[in-house]
């Protein structure tokens, strides 16, 4: 399992990064980045911490990112604070899509899918086609999430990335222990999305290549 979009006590989480990767760890992570929700006003504390965080590498067999999702942040801003989250080291930037689950500000997806220094835009809700589009073009990667309420729209994401050639992946968006899945889940996830078998295998390991890009 890998998994980019998860969070600590540094944002909404319950866990300090180590009791969260120490989790993942047993649950069979090969991979995880810890992106708390971040705005202008917090964004070097958390990569900071995230940074710090790449310290349990040398301790257990997982890989640790340090990352953000960029969270409600006025559309016209994504740009310029993707950009400088990359400039102070986070390895993954998500950003908050428009989920049908909060009143996200419109123009968000569009916003993230043409920004180069977006990775991942998260649970993005009933995205257009012409987001989709941008977002292949741009090398965007739209979350299949397992996360209840945002992952009411999985399937409306999945069939028109699968139309369009769109990178999918499929993360947890952890806030609790019980969040943390294994690889076995997140294939039924990606197939009760609508994917075929063969899909969901090519989904899962999009996240590898990802983690290949930010290094």
């Amino acid at each position: 399992m890998i998994d980019l979009h998860t969070h600590t006590i540094f944002s909404d989480g319950e866990l300090i990064p180590s009791e969260l990767v120490r989790r993942a760890v047993i649950h069979g992570y090969k991979a995880i980045a810890l992106t708390d929700h971040a705005d202008y006003t917090n964004l070097e504390q958390l990569i900071e911490a995230g940074q710090k965080a790449k310290y349990l590498e040398e301790e257990w067999d997982i890989r640790v990112l340090a990352g953000v999702e960029l969270t409600h942040v006025p559309p016209r801003k994504i740009a310029p604070l993707a950009k400088k989250a990359k400039e102070l080291g986070a390895e993954i930037v998500v950003v908050h899509g428009e989920t049908t689950a909060e009143p996200v500000a419109p123009g968000t997806n569009a916003a993230s899918v043409a920004c180069e220094y977006v990775d991942i835009l998260a649970h993005p809700g009933l995205i257009s086609e012409e987001d989709v589009e941008k977002a292949k073009e741009n090398n965007v990667c739209l979350e299949i999430t397992a996360r209840n309420g945002h992952n009411r729209t999985n399937g409306h994401v999945a069939r028109l990335a699968v139309e369009i050639g769109a990178t999918l992946l499929v993360n947890t968006d952890t806030h609790d222990p019980e969040d943390l899945i294994t690889d076995e889940t997140a294939m039924k996830i990606a197939m009760g999305a609508g994917l075929t078998e063969a899909r969901a295998r090519e989904t899962l390991k999009a996240s590898v290549r990802k983690i290949v890009e930010s290094a």
